[in-house]
């Protein structure tokens, strides 16, 4: 059970003690603070009776005791336990005997302030020693110190054993309290971003016919504000950290995607992101000028790891196009034009004379994913040259056109059961013909001008097929998109990008089904999707077993992914917004609706959407007919 509020974070079981096993503890930027948090109350530890997340950045944890006076089995005192990722813990006892009960209370605490690298690693050492501090213990190495101070104050402060001590006399019916706040030496209380008025986000609802619906878009929202973190140098720009807890840093690809996904709640986060990772950007002469650096990345069995920086260079463009869309004003855009130009100058002095945008790396493959974001960063950014008055949009719409046709002939395996497109080509011209997740990105066009869908780099037969592939068994495992066809070589339900269920992907193959006007398929992964979701308790991890959903199962979570994840978060927007089907055009101040006819999911309304920088609500019926509730007084509704 995790509680966020980056840089915070806090590691429990659903025990509720913490016993420094494992990752339990308290987090802040990477360190713990606090390994162990042990409760024993009349000289027991309360016996678990509940766990579960009330917010993103929450536990509760109750429990009951049965005092030795108390006849018969049943429990005279309930523990509550409220654990906050801020460093806070609210430890409350009721008291539901008869008679007074004097109850003596030990706390017993102690960290290694490790880095979270070495904890995993399992390498974390030994408990330091405590000291008294205050009105707590205090404990202090080379990294740092910490303390943690108890209101009210202790009667005893141990600490030898790391241990605080209270003694309370509960009248019947009465209760009393403690609270704890573990903190870095010389750190005030803990602001998330998320919780202030900094938060980027609209506090968007969802109703409907399916009850999930209302709880996924929240949890998402929650999750989404839990991951925000500021740039340091330029504190007014917030972009999202990847995922908890493996990854509580920036990821520029993960945070553009999740960005772009969540643009239906407003434009500040896309903002903020795409000046973030401007500052970034290689400026010097040579091959990576006008590239955004990032990390590689695994591609599963068949394929060399890939170039995250590739993706998230073609992906700056496309947001801030789509964030114009959306509303993003005229005068931020061009701040960041000269960024989202030296990307375009990237792909073409990439591309160069030829079709293909290759691997970064020598010897590297031509991969199908890239092409389809090189595709769309060429239109979407032909559109943005042209809305300001730059060079260039002609020749990169030339280029996507040729793309297009070398494409479908180059990439495109015939086959009797109507063929697939090739999820590579080796430097040697082979094809590497396996079926993958990687595939969804086709589908996957960007959003042009007047609520129009970009064309795709596949001709609408291909893309029918691609959709059957998608829709069929190997693929859909009932909870999902499988990352590779359970048929293929090399397939494991676990591997990261060899079986597993990544919810991103599985969210790009929804939106992209739709929009291809192939509902069925779209449908089919919609529900495997919410119905995992609700096994997750709404919150989705980036990834989950790939095995087959049967009657009575369950999806069998990854042990590596992280829950809450940046792109898993913000899919539960894209997934519910693309059920109405909303295209904007703020600067044409239109907005088009193009709702999935076959309502999969019943009647649905959102509300507390943002287009054009003002509330915007919308309702889909079973019919699958949409109408606008709430929007801008200027917001023309289009054709």
């Amino acid at each position: 059970m995790i509680g966020v509020a980056l840089p915070a974070l806090v590691i429990s079981t659903e025990q509720g003690q913490l016993t420094g096993l494992g990752l339990e503890g308290f987090y802040r930027a990477g360190r713990r603070l606090l390994s162990r948090c042990r409760l024993r109350v009349a000289g027991r530890e309360p016996v678990p009776s509940q766990a579960r997340m009330t917010g993103a950045d929450r536990a509760l944890f109750v429990g009951t005791l049965r005092t030795t006076s108390a006849p018969g089995p049943d429990p005279d005192v309930v523990v509550e336990r409220t654990r906050d990722a801020d460093g806070t813990e609210r430890i409350t006892l009721r008291s539901w005997a008869h008679r007074p009960l004097r109850l003596p209370v030990e706390v017993a605490l102690g960290t290694d302030l490790a880095d979270l690298g070495s904890i995993a690693a399992g390498s974390a050492g030994p408990d330091l020693p405590a000291s008294v501090h205050a009105s707590g213990l205090r404990w202090s190495c080379a990294a740092g110190s910490v303390s943690v101070t108890a209101v009210p104050p202790p009667a005893d402060a141990l600490a030898a054993a790391g241990l605080l001590r209270w003694e309370f006399v509960l009248p019947p019916g009465g209760s009393t309290s403690v609270e704890l706040r573990v903190r870095p030496d010389g750190a005030g209380p803990l602001r998330a971003v998320g919780r202030t008025a900094a938060d980027p986000l609209a506090s968007a609802h969802a109703a409907g016919d399916d009850p999930a619906v209302t709880a996924l878009l929240r949890t998402s929202i929650e999750d989404l504000r839990a991951l925000m973190l500021r740039d340091p140098a330029h504190p007014a720009d917030v972009h999202l950290a990847a995922g908890v807890p493996w990854r509580c840093g920036p990821a520029p690809a993960e945070a553009l995607a999740a960005a772009r996904m969540a643009l239906p709640l407003g434009t500040r986060l896309a903002a903020g992101t795409l000046r973030a990772l401007a500052r970034t950007q290689h400026r010097g002469p040579g091959p990576r000028a006008g590239m955004i650096p990032g990390p590689r990345r695994d591609a599963g069995p068949h394929l060399p790891p890939g170039c995250t920086g590739t993706e998230a260079t073609l992906l700056f463009p496309v947001l801030l196009a789509e964030a114009r869309r959306w509303g993003l004003g005229e005068h931020e855009t061009q701040e960041l034009m000269p960024a989202a130009e030296r990307c375009l100058n990237w792909l073409r002095t990439t591309a160069g004379d030829g079709t293909y945008v290759p691997d970064p790396h020598p010897d590297g493959p031509v991969r199908c994913e890239t092409q389809a974001h090189a595709h769309r960063a060429a239109l979407l950014g032909a559109e943005l040259l042209d809305a300001f008055g730059r060079p260039g949009g002609d020749g990169l719409r030339q280029w996507a056109r040729r793309l297009r046709t070398a494409f479908r002939r180059d990439f495109w395996i015939d086959n009797p059961a109507g063929g697939r497109p090739a999820a590579a080509q080796a430097p040697d011209g082979r094809l590497v013909p396996h079926l993958s997740a990687a595939a969804a990105h086709l589908l996957d066009t960007g959003l042009l001008g007047g609520g129009i869908a970009a064309p795709g780099l596949l001709d609408a037969v291909q893309t029918g097929q691609l959709a059957r592939l998608l829709g069929n068994p190997a693929m859909d495992s009932g909870w999902g998109l499988r990352g590779l066809a359970s048929k293929e070589t090399g397939y494991n339900p676990f591997g990261h990008r060899a079986g597993a269920v990544r919810v991103q992907e599985t969210a790009v193959a929804v939106a992209g089904l739709a929009t291809a006007g192939h509902e069925k398929e779209a449908g089919s992964l919609l529900r495997g999707l919410l119905a995992a979701a609700g096994t997750f308790g709404h919150r989705l991890p980036e990834m989950y077993a790939g095995e087959q959903h049967t009657g009575a199962s369950a999806p069998l979570p990854h042990p590596a992914a992280c829950r809450p994840a940046a792109t898993a978060a913000a899919a539960g927007v894209l997934l519910l917004t693309t059920l109405v089907g909303i295209r904007p055009d703020a600067p044409a101040r239109t907005v088009t609706l193009r709702p999935v006819r076959s309502a999969p999911l019943g009647e649905l309304g959102l509300t507390g959407l943002r287009v054009a920088g003002a509330p915007f609500s919308v309702r889909v019926g079973r019919l699958g007919l949409a109408m606008v509730e709430e929007a801008a007084d200027e917001l023309q509704l289009g054709a």
